[in-house]
């Protein structure tokens, strides 16, 4: 009992001890090694959004959604076309939108803000439409046929975005994104802000989650993971909950697509690959524990620093037989991952808490400690 209650810690200080010291060794560069982790922290708060969106929808509410690439790609490409500056009609970059000079005000640094702020919010209600306009016709399929349709949605944007040239730049990519703050720093400097933007806007996410699962609202949602019939029994509306579960969680995911898309500077169709934007979430959101956000976070940072650790490998000198597979061995790695955590821990690192009722939790701690419990004193 004692060794299962003391692996979560030990898997997440294995991670951490191997991310931090395997470049730290290689380069003995204190910056290089100092920048390579803020780049890698960045990374991990991005796809810890991402999870606690997919918490959300899966982990909270039961609704299977396996087209998180779509609303990825949604949340990037209107955060991305709000930001930039009107496309230049003489280059061969073409794009719709360019409202970041439109949205920057004269005064107090505005448009190092106020156009990434606003960006934010359009991805989020962009995100939040595409998730209404697949619900309504799909959200009272069962899973399978659900997950189905969100992938088909999912390829289907991607398809749009390489095919319609002038759209987002079609496949060459959308370039030369705007990062908040950035006349205000240097390039190495930057790096650093914007890890603080990634965390705080994580903690803004986690906040969010947390007030609104525990609240009567969420209550509800739980229960419609746990059996629907017994909540629309009990008088609640579970399509409408399930939809609004939906929603939030793919608005959640519009954010974390913003976020990335700054980070990143450019984005393209590749970018919003199925493997990393949609299968990558669920692994840490499976490895991390669905249900619980602190364990939606510990995935994305378990998950996310295996990924980086074995491409750290790659510049040992290592057997030829590894060297020419490490991108097939570390694809392998995350799949035993998966494996390894469903049959040891199958509610992963960190699981869903089990609890009725906090009066129900008092009742049970002052019987244990063998203290009156109001109604059965004599």
């Amino acid at each position: 009992m004692q060794l299962n209650r003391l692996a979560t810690p030990l898997v997440l200080l294995v991670v951490a001890g191997l991310v931090i010291g395997l470049p730290a060794e290689r380069s003995r560069d204190f910056d290089g090694t100092i920048n390579f982790l803020a780049i890698f922290a960045t990374t991990v708060a991005i796809y810890a959004i991402f999870t606690l969106a997919l918490n959300v929808q899966w982990g909270y509410t039961g609704v299977f959604n396996f087209g998180v690439a779509a609303f990825f790609l949604v949340g990037a490409y209107t955060a991305a076309i709000f930001v930039k500056p009107p496309a230049d009609p003489e280059s061969s970059v073409r794009y719709i939108g360019g409202f970041g000079e439109a949205l920057s005000p004269p005064f107090l640094g505005g448009d190092q803000w106020v156009p990434f702020l606003v960006a934010i919010f359009a991805a989020a209600i962009a995100s939040g439409i595409l998730a209404v306009l697949l619900a309504v016709p799909t959200l009272r399929l069962r899973e399978d046929y659900l997950a189905i349709t969100t992938i088909g949605v999912a390829e289907l944007l991607r398809r749009i975005v390489i095919q319609e040239d002038g759209l987002v730049n079609g496949s060459r990519s959308l370039i030369g994104i705007p990062k908040p703050f950035s006349g205000y720093f240097d390039a190495d400097t930057n790096r650093f802000v914007y890890l603080g933007i990634a965390i705080v806007v994580l903690a803004i996410v986690f906040l969010l989650v947390e007030r609104a699962i525990r609240s009567p609202w969420g209550r509800v949602l739980r229960a419609l993971k746990e059996d629907e019939t017994a909540t629309a029994a009990s008088g609640k509306n579970v399509y409408a909950f399930k939809m609004q579960g939906f929603v939030l969680g793919a608005m959640l995911m519009g954010v974390g697509g913003a976020v990335f898309a700054f980070s990143r500077g450019s984005i393209g169709p590749t970018t919003f690959d199925h493997f990393f934007a949609t299968f990558l979430i669920w692994a840490m959101l499976m490895v991390g524990g669905s249900g619980n956000n602190w364990g939606a976070i510990s995935g994305a940072f378990v998950v996310w620093g295996l990924w980086t650790i074995t491409l750290q490998l790659n510049g040992y000198d290592l057997p030829n037989v590894m060297q020419n597979r490490i991108f097939f061995i570390r694809d392998f790695l995350v799949g035993a991952l998966i494996v390894t955590v469903l049959l040891l821990r199958p509610r992963g690192l960190i699981p869903e808490e089990r609890r009725v009722s906090l009066w129900l939790d008092r009742r049970m701690r002052r019987s244990a400690r063998g203290d009156p419990v109001a109604g059965n004193t004599p």
